[in-house]
């Protein structure tokens, strides 16, 4: 029979046993974790590498559409930088743009037809643009945004799809000063200002030069402004009868006293080139 001491030995000898299995055990199941670590590692880096590298290819086979800056003919049509209200494009422009002849266009709005005689004697560029954006159907379901009724300053204002004066084809029309119109009468008179005939088709522009679009005034009374709005046209008598309409309804004033949008809301219903 074995003694207290034997079995004490043969009880240590099997404890180290245990734990000589344990610490294999632990030591296999740490290279296998970190074999399957690095494994992964593995994959995320060549997957990483992988897409960046399609990625690049796709942008290298399918470079980005470089949009116009713009035309090099007579007109020299700019990229605004903005984004058009509506897509037109630039108006085309030919070695020579046509400088003499009429064109005329009929905009009907909701209030009544308004027709417009474009004149390429005074502004060929411009009535090019125009022709443009009529064909384009820019102009079509569009509101007439402004309306001035203070003294000095009559017209009705349209050619913005948003609505909101801010809105433009993407593109400008450089200026075409007006030529031959009458000194404002005191005390319009201050700073070289001209009159503006009733019956006046006209860009309107900011403050900076080259900076017409789309946007286009018709003026039903008398205005007095400075030399520097481009003369495109005039409006004729049914037109005229259409703008006193909406004028004499009055306007809410958003810019000031005079100057906001029409009560009598006018909508571009369709604007095409007449026969």
């Amino acid at each position: 029979m074995p003694s207290n001491e034997q079995r004490r030995q043969a009880a240590k000898r099997k404890l180290e046993r245990q734990l000589q299995r344990r610490a294999e055990q632990a030591k296999r199941r740490r290279v296998i974790t970190i074999g399957a670590t690095i494994v992964v590692v593995i994959a995320v880096v060549v997957g990483v590498f992988y897409f960046t590298r399609s990625s690049d290819d796709t942008a290298q086979q399918q470079p980005q559409e470089q949009q116009p800056t713009g035309t090099s003919g007579p007109c020299a049509y700019a990229a605004s930088g903005e984004q058009a209200s509506k897509a037109v494009g630039l108006p085309p422009d030919p070695a020579q743009t046509p400088a003499q002849g009429t064109k005329n266009v009929t905009v009907q709005t909701n209030q009544g037809t308004i027709p417009v005689t474009l004149d390429r004697t005074k502004a060929p560029c411009t009535v090019q643009s125009f022709e443009h954006l009529v064909q384009a159907g820019y102009f079509d379901g569009t509101d007439c945004h402004r309306l001035t009724t203070g003294e000095g300053l009559r017209v009705l204002q349209c050619g913005d799809p948003t609505g909101t004066g801010s809105g433009g084809p993407g593109y400008s029309i450089k200026d075409e000063p007006p030529a031959g119109l009458a000194p404002a009468p005191s005390p319009y008179d201050r700073g070289g200002s001209v009159t503006y005939p009733r019956g006046t088709l006209a860009m309107a522009k900011s403050s900076q030069p080259n900076s017409g679009g789309s946007q286009f005034f018709m003026v039903y009374q008398d205005s007095y402004l400075p030399p520097d709005y481009t003369v495109f046209g005039n409006v004729g008598e049914e037109g005229l009868a259409v703008l006193d309409k909406v004028a004499a309804a009055g306007v809410q004033p958003v810019n000031g006293e005079g100057d906001g949008s029409p009560n009598l809301p006018v909508k571009i219903e369709r604007a095409s080139e007449a026969a």
